[in-house]
């Protein structure tokens, strides 16, 4: 009989401990967190401002000290890092229609309306780049029920109005030769021309610039107009 207890309890106590494993893995492997540690070792630290798509398997995160913006997908298996001065804007896209947005060389969109009936929010994230020019993040609507994910229409907005007021922030601090349309050595070329000054010809010739053999005839009429005179 004792042994039978023992037997039960051997398989209870394997039990728990497969299921403590079985939690500590789903724990460690859920969506959020996989891209959470995607964004950190891709920036090096934990992100100052990060959204999650889960739906979309994706996050973006922003490092202010720097200079960073982190993009992940694919439940962070991929993604890129983009410095400051190759973002080129963002929008805020409620109901498929921008209601806000920020951009290089625009002024700002400011958003008017809370928009609390929305039924899909999302956050467009643009960049200076060929294959990756824009990012989606979907903060309302076809999302999972995650916490990280906003409640309601009107949080989500707050939220993508916060992200804009950061994009808007970054462009707005950078230098403004780096705003410039053209890259730094087309724009020296493309103003090189102004700046160079045209040389200076001179059309007068000095005495000094004569041959030797033209002053020898000045000097030869010179004697015989003076030798006429005293004749």
């Amino acid at each position: 009989m004792a042994h039978a207890a023992r037997i039960l309890l051997y398989f209870l106590f394997a039990g728990i401990g497969l299921t403590l494993i079985a939690s500590g893995l789903m724990w460690w492997f859920e969506a959020s967190r996989r891209l959470a540690r995607a964004l950190n070792a891709a920036l090096g630290k934990a992100a100052d401002a990060v959204v999650y798509d889960l739906g979309g398997h994706k996050a973006a995160g922003l490092d202010f000290t720097a200079g960073d913006l982190a993009i992940m997908w694919n439940t962070g298996a991929q993604g890129l890092v983009f410095a400051f001065d190759e973002i080129e804007g963002a929008e805020l896209i409620v109901d498929e229609r921008v209601v806000a947005r920020a951009q290089k060389g625009e002024s700002r969109k400011v958003l008017n309306e809370t928009h609390a009936n929305a039924s899909k929010v999302t956050l467009r994230l643009m960049f200076n780049d060929v294959q990756t020019p824009e990012f989606e993040v979907n903060l309302f609507g076809d999302v999972s029920h995650n916490p990280v994910h906003a409640k309601t229409a009107a949080e989500a907005v707050r939220i993508g109005r916060k992200w804009l007021s950061h994009i808007d922030a970054v462009i707005k601090r950078l230098p403004a030769e780096d705003r410039s349309p053209y890259p730094p050595d087309e724009a020296d070329a493309v103003a090189e021309p102004a700046r160079r000054a045209l040389p200076q010809v001179n059309t007068k010739s000095s005495f000094s610039d004569l041959p030797p053999w033209e002053d020898s005839e000045e000097d030869d009429d010179t004697n015989d107009t003076y030798g006429d005179e005293k004749r």
